[in-house]
């Protein structure tokens, strides 16, 4: 029944999509997200079905889509590069059966985001993307808050709708995204057009933020609550009572306290002493060895380059006996440990070019959204008060992501790339504006330059 009710949502919208065909990128988003096929039983994991809506999203853009306003920004061309950059270190890999296997859907992920702003030519379809994105994952992430509400959840122990441990179902990367989508799920609150601003969307948005802010919990993942640390100080520059707000996010953290169970209490603890826990141990060791690989070689090792380290580190056992607690320390050798960072897994995977792409990537997009802000921020039209807001939305979106990302590696998440495409579908509506209105100022300029010389000739 499960299969029967995904294929009949998938059917309806690609019917839907004959006429309007910017909803089978929209399917294509909710299938690359959620990944039904993989929550199914038997009938929709043997078919492509993330393959069938990939073609249908790109064929009905070029056959039947309108590319009014389409432009090819510079952003597009990084990541295009960093697609051409990948398929070279993959050819010369180290481990090129692992790397084929992440290219499989890497470069999936690539050249969606590329294609994705040549889309968004309308308010209406930034936003419908937006609320494609923001309401897919959180059909996964409401689902965790409920088990983590009724004493679920635990290192490893939250189950999901997929239990591999992969892509946005890993735990802390679901945390990373649902953090850094809070602040555009408040613009929708405000902003909205699909759902317009009510008392049940507010309702909405109040819970599905607290189970936003319980997934990093119910997860245990650390890097979620360096995110949530993230998230509070990018508001203090939108909060205008930052002493309140302050005051009262201490008080609400201080009043969760006692509901935490003692195993998150454990968990957190590694973040002030990461020589105490296995995970946190292995990261610094597998950076140095990265620099270490990375300057022989330059250009990185192609994907999973990883596989090939080998490492030791030293690491404190515990020994209780009654109430006496001794501490020993030995040496552990340890190999084939992934990077726990983006920027390591870039600088070894891609080499310093690599780096540098994705680097450039993501803080041109920072700063892009920076310049919308201000040059934005004091709109008086009804039309264009949402653009600045949103600006600010994604990124602080953004921004939680790369704290994310320092600590795990999710250098090629797909929502993150959509995030990114969503950014430059942003900048390139706004930048269509501002050149119809200059075009505009200099027609208006150059009819009073004409009537100024036929008053003069008259009065001559």
């Amino acid at each position: 029944m499960l299969d029967l009710v995904f294929l009949a949502f998938i059917g309806y919208v690609l019917l839907l999509g004959l006429r309007r065909p910017f909803l089978w990128v929209l399917l294509y988003v909710y299938i690359d997200i959620l990944a039904p096929q993989r929550i199914g039983y038997s009938i929709i994991a043997s078919l492509p079905v993330s393959l069938i809506a990939f073609a249908a999203a790109f064929g009905g853009w070029i056959a039947l889509d309108r590319k009014d306003g389409a432009r090819f920004t510079m952003r597009q061309a990084l990541m295009g590069l960093l697609l051409v950059y990948c398929w070279w270190t993959t050819g010369r890999a180290d481990f090129p059966v692992d790397a084929a296997t992440k290219w499989d859907w890497v470069w999936k992920a690539l050249l969606f985001a590329i294609f994705l702003p040549l889309t968004l030519t309308t308010r209406a379809r930034i936003e419908g993307l937006a609320l494609v994105l923001l309401l897919s994952v959180a059909t996964i992430v409401i689902g965790t808050g409920m088990k983590t509400v009724l004493g679920g959840g635990g290192y490893q122990n939250l189950k999901f709708f997929v239990n591999d441990n992969s892509g946005i179902y890993e735990s802390s990367t679901l945390a990373t995204v649902a953090i850094g989508l809070i602040p555009m799920l408040w613009w929708f609150v405000r902003y909205g057009t699909v759902f317009r601003p009510h008392w049940l969307v507010t309702g909405f948005a109040a819970a599905l933020t607290f189970a936003c802010l319980l997934v990093p919990i119910g997860t245990e993942a650390r890097t979620g609550l360096l995110c949530i640390a993230a998230l509070g100080g990018l508001m203090l520059r939108y909060t205008r009572q930052r002493i309140l707000f302050i005051a009262g996010a201490g008080a609400l953290g201080l009043a969760a306290l006692p509901f935490l169970p003692q195993s998150y209490y454990d968990r957190m603890s590694t973040l002030a002493q990461p020589s105490g826990d296995e995970s946190a141990s292995t990261r610094v060791a597998v950076w140095q060895w990265t620099l270490d690989y990375v300057a022989e070689k330059p250009f990185g090792g192609g994907f999973d380059a990883y596989r090939g380290n080998r490492f030791a580190y030293v690491m404190p056992v515990k020994q209780i006996d009654g109430n006496t607690t001794n501490v020993t320390y030995q040496e552990v050798v340890d190999e084939g440990r992934a990077y726990h960072s983006s920027f390591f897994e870039m600088l070894g995977e891609q080499g310093w070019p690599g780096l540098l792409i994705w680097l450039a990537l993501h803080l041109t997009g920072l700063w892009q959204m920076e310049r919308i802000q201000r040059r934005w921020k004091n709109a008086e039209n009804e039309t264009e008060r949402w653009i600045a807001p949103l600006a600010a939305a994604l990124q602080m979106g953004a921004i939680i992501y790369l704290v994310g990302a320092t600590f795990q590696g999710i250098a090629y998440q797909p929502v993150m790339l959509m995030l990114a495409g969503l950014q430059i579908g942003l900048h390139t509506y706004c930048f269509r504006i501002d050149s119809a209105r200059r075009l505009l100022d200099r027609s208006a300029s150059r009819r009073a330059a004409i009537a100024s010389k036929m008053r003069s000739a008259v009065a001559a």
